[in-house]
């Protein structure tokens, strides 16, 4: 027989089990063709067939399926399945070796009449999500299922600006380049920023929160360490440093991967050898300390330092040999020769020079003296200065020199010294972190000038040179400030302290509004980029304005909102709505009614008067069995739909007293006027395979209805086409976020989307672009997703030939 004849027959064999077995819920086909050849071409099909029979053998299935996201057409699905199987033409070859492999083909085209109709008589489709079935009805535009498409939007997104800077649990992250540009970074994004110009460019080689920098000593090639982290699937994003250029934006090196465990705490360039060797201090218990040729990729040393934390490693600037590190109750002295390393440890005594002094309890900062001593800023405010002797390898078996390691002490602040910037001109500044002071020292470690940052910007984490007489500073409260002694400081750049959920944007202007966990209320400008205004209210949650843009709703996590004035910040109005988190805020079209959504599993509604600054109680919408995550209205005020924690979804009667609509179907044609809920069919596509249903955290359809913006929880901004009605359609995915995405929102003329961060506080502003211009500009680009299977979403075979 051939193996034509044997493949038809397990075919005929699977659909005469079928016919016998009317109760199947599940049909899987696996067809195997092996294929020997010794001399006579010898071929075997196996045929296995999985039936799952009867009520229990279903509810068993759903179980399984619990495990992972499934669609399901029906009974008509399960039909056309078995039917397609039986009647399509399967086109199965047995290649020599020259030949080339080739996958199975349905040919969907010559399918019966009688098949594409079955394929239509269903009326819905449903998705399960840890098992729990999820009911989406066709609408009536949608004519044929099988005519629905699935692909990539010929929109791309462009990173275009990004609002923050992280100074609240760094330092030494700042650092201006010849160009006149400000290095820093937040997120996974390094950003480099041209304060006069007021334009900001991006390097987004990383796949992580960045935590930390070194600038090489020719101001061009910059390096920088992330921590490790963990992508959607599980697996390990690896710590490493990358070395880039300044000037094209190019990746030089990627040093460490597969080497660093936990993050790269601290970097350096040597300066003695012109910069061909790197530090690098790894974040694992054991703080690792490796010097690389990073030019050559290659590890050169590596030792143990310490248990306790290390904040800063050096390179001495005229000592190509010596290392200085220090952190925790410790300064060490590492002489490196060849492939090793050797740690000389000092002792915190001046006895010989009858100073008193208490060992610190962190040593945080380092740098060096023209002379070549080592100068140190503790927990204790003071500054030490170590003899360059504390750096040489004692000779003979006395003591070890004549003169002790410490040879001077200066009080300099009160509370700990968090930074030293030494200037070009010789003279020293010290950043203070209790006093918030900027000190001035003179060659002889004399102060001269001092001025204070102020309380609202917080503490002093970074100070480097600037331009002039100017200084830069990053604060705890993330803040980057420029400033004189003169003139006092002027803020650059800007942005919120702690998680961040709550987004909108204006309905006519460039303007959108932040609020996050930090109690800020922020107004942004997107047109140049700036703060508008912030006001402290609460821990904010969601927001949205009013369709007269005059006043803006802001939820928060204790059951308050408020309405502030968009303009002067005025209080308007103020109400409470249980004790629980609220979720989302949401004004109806014409602003008449406003929807609350709160972790208590009601919606509140209002009716809204005076363009947004009177509320009266109009109902409460009743059913939900979980906390309201999403919600939107239709154009007409009369619907809400309404998505929950446990993957609901609900329509609701405004008009006849916020009544739940048992009859789903009737919904299904509804134009609603905004699209957020990220559970329904015009947007089910977008869930990945294996969801547990917390994966996507925010959604949004363009005004124009062209894409879809979501948000996830693996640091990733998304774009899918509109609608997005098949299973795993293809989206455009960019990384710039180091933390779960929170939100997202299109801006007034969809031009541009803005998205936030949650753990890494960002806020980030892409540009909406064709694809053609976006080529080779924007940020880091994934694959598109592979193209969905036909309905009904099941291969019907997978045909394996072995030669």
């Amino acid at each position: 027989m051939t193996t034509q004849g044997i493949f038809l027959l397990c075919l005929s064999h699977i659909s005469l089990q079928y016919l016998y077995c009317p109760t199947y819920s599940l049909c899987v086909c696996v067809c195997v063709c092996v294929c020997v050849c010794v001399c006579v071409c010898v071929c075997v099909c196996v045929c296995v067939c999985v039936c799952v029979c009867g009520s229990s053998a279903k509810r068993s299935s759903g179980m399984e399926r619990s495990q992972s996201s499934t669609w399901d057409g029906g009974e008509e699905g399960r039909s056309k399945l078995v039917k397609a199987a039986s009647t399509s033409r399967l086109l199965a070859k047995v290649v020599k070796n020259s030949d080339r492999h080739k996958d199975p083909v349905v040919n969907q085209a010559k399918m019966s009449t009688r098949e594409k109709n079955s394929q239509a008589e269903g009326n819905h489709i449903k998705m399960f999500m840890r098992g729990r079935p999820i009911t989406m009805f066709f609408p009536a535009e949608v004519e044929n299922y099988d005519d629905v498409k699935a692909e990539l939007p010929p929109e791309r997104l462009r990173l275009e600006w990004v609002y923050g800077y992280r100074g609240r649990d760094c330092r030494a992250n700042v650092c201006l380049l010849p160009t006149g540009e400000v290095v820093y970074f937040i997120a996974s994004v390094v950003v480099l920023f041209n304060h006069e110009e007021r334009t900001q460019r991006h390097y987004l080689g990383h796949t992580d929160c960045v935590k930390c920098l070194a600038v090489h000593p020719d101001k061009i090639r910059i390096a920088t360490g992330q921590i490790a982290g963990v992508d959607k699937d599980g697996r390990a994003v690896q710590p490493h440093v990358r070395v880039w250029d300044s000037v094209s934006l190019s990746t030089l090196q990627i040093l460490g991967l597969g080497t660093f465990e936990r993050g790269v705490g601290s970097l350096a360039f040597s300066k003695a050898d012109s910069g061909h060797h790197l530090s690098v201090i790894d974040d694992c218990n054991d703080h690792m300390l490796t010097v690389w040729d990073w030019q050559k990729k290659s590890k050169v040393a590596e030792i143990k330092t310490t248990n306790e934390v290390v904040l800063w490693v050096e390179f001495h600037p005229t000592d190509p040999h010596t290392l200085v590190t220090c952190g925790k109750s410790h300064i060490f002295f590492w002489l490196w020769g060849g492939s090793s390393l050797a740690r000389k440890q000092v002792i915190f005594n001046m006895r010989q020079i009858e100073i008193k002094y208490d060992k610190p309890k962190f040593v945080q900062c380092l740098a060096f003296l023209s002379s070549g001593d080592i100068l140190t800023g503790d927990s204790g405010g003071i500054l030490l200065v170590w003899t360059r002797s504390a750096t040489e390898p004692p000779s003979g078996k006395g003591p070890k020199g004549t003169r002790p390691p410490i040879v001077r002490q200066v009080k300099a602040h009160e509370g700990s010294v968090f930074t030293l910037c030494q200037m070009r001109n010789g003279t020293l500044l010290t950043g203070g972190g209790k006093d918030r002071k900027i000190i001035l020292w003179d060659h002889d470690l004399h102060p001269e000038r001092e001025i204070e940052v102020p309380e609202q910007y917080g503490t002093i984490r970074a100070v480097a040179e600037g331009r002039g007489e100017e200084f830069l500073v990053g604060t705890s409260r993330n803040f980057l400030l420029r400033g004189t002694f003169n003139d006092g400081f002027q803020v650059e750049v800007q942005g919120h302290t702690d998680e961040l959920w709550g987004l909108a944007s204006h309905p006519f202007k460039d303007l959108f509004l932040t609020c996050a966990q930090d109690r800020q209320v922020c107004m942004w400008n997107s047109a140049d980029h700036s703060l508008e205004w912030t006001r402290l209210v609460e821990h904010g949650h969601c927001a949205d304005f009013h369709p007269s843009g005059a006043v803006v709703a802001i939820g928060t996590h204790s059951g308050k909102w408020y309405v502030l004035d968009a303009e002067t910040t005025d209080l308007v109005a103020i109400h409470t709505d249980g004790n629980e988190q609220l979720s989302v805020m949401r004004y109806s079209v014409d602003g008449a009614l406003l929807a609350v959504g709160s972790h208590d599993n009601f919606i509140y509604l209002y009716n809204v008067t005076d363009k947004g600054r009177k509320y009266t109680r109009y109902g409460k919408c009743t059913g939900h069995s979980s906390y309201i995550t999403h919600l939107d209205w239709s154009p007409d005020n009369n619907f809400i739909m309404s998505n929950s924690g446990d993957y609901e979804i609900l329509y609701w009667d405004v008009p006849n007293g916020c009544k739940l609509i048992r009859n789903r179907s009737e919904c299904k044609d509804i134009d609603w006027a905004t699209y957020t809920c990220v559970l329904g069919f015009h947007v089910f596509g977008v869930w990945p395979e294996g969801s547990d249903g917390t994966d996507i955290n925010a959604l949004i359809r363009s005004h124009s209805r062209r894409v879809i913006a979501l948000a996830d929880d693996f640091c990733k901004v998304h774009l899918f086409a509109y609608p997005c009605s098949r299973a795993k359609a293809p989206s455009h995915k960019y990384s710039a976020h180091s933390s779960h995405v929170t939100n997202v929102s299109f801006l007034h003329d969809d031009r541009h989307l803005v998205s936030t961060g949650g753990k890494d506080t960002s806020v980030m502003q892409w540009r909406l672009v064709e694809k053609s211009s976006s080529l080779g500009e924007g940020p880091r680009r994934a694959d598109p997703a592979p193209r969905p299977l036909s309905p009904p979403y099941v291969s019907l075979g997978v045909i394996v030939t072995v030669l």
